[in-house]
């Protein structure tokens, strides 16, 4: 039986990108968030990274969004990942906190 948890929390250093979750089964990611902890407006990036693929321009979900000063914004995603393919983050700022939610399969 699937079983929906948090894929993934993750507090990356500022302006590098960072792998939230890497798939070893079919996964589902259903919903996403995005916090930031700081009174400084930033941007952050999301990226789906097809067999681990190295990050292209075309990987990119969201691509400096902007995140108002200590907001939190949330995502209805329904990504769907093979094995080995990587969900990336990026935070202009070390401000942010990701979280991912879904399903993997058994």
């Amino acid at each position: 039986m699937a079983n929906y948890k948090n894929l993934g929390q993750l507090n990356p250093t500022a302006a590098t990108p960072s792998t939230l979750y890497t798939a070893t089964t079919q996964v589902i990611i259903s919903s996403a968030s995005v916090c930031n902890r700081s009174a400084t407006p930033t941007t952050f990036r999301i990226a789906h990274r097809v067999a681990g693929a190295a990050l292209s321009d075309e990987m990119y979900i969201f691509y400096d969004s902007a995140i108002g000063a200590n907001e939190t914004a949330f995502f209805t995603i329904g990504a769907c990942l093979q094995n080995t393919d990587i969900l990336t983050v990026y935070a202009t700022l070390g401000t942010l906190s990701f979280n991912a939610w879904g399903v993997e399969s058994p």
